[in-house]
């Protein structure tokens, strides 16, 4: 894993769960460009199967996901 990964923009969402994650990106996503990348900071465990279910029907691209502590990263590239 590269955890230098570089993002253009990235969101906290410590604290909630499952769809805000997922609804909290989706609309980053929209003002981003294509190619640009997001990070996502999460707190819930199901984040990491809830990203790469949305990486797949999105066509997004899941760049990187890592644990660190009881927090979940995300990296997410704009198709």
């Amino acid at each position: 894993m590269n955890t230098r990964t570089h993002a253009q923009k990235e969101i906290d969402t410590r604290g909630l769960n499952c769809p805000l994650p997922i609804l909290k990106a989706k609309k980053a996503l929209a003002e981003m460009q294509s190619g640009e990348v997001l990070k996502v900071v999460s707190t819930d465990p199901g984040s990491t199967r809830d990203f790469q279910a949305f990486a797949r029907q999105t066509g997004n691209e899941l760049l990187e996901q890592s644990t660190v502590g009881a927090e979940f990263i995300h990296f997410i590239r704009r198709r």
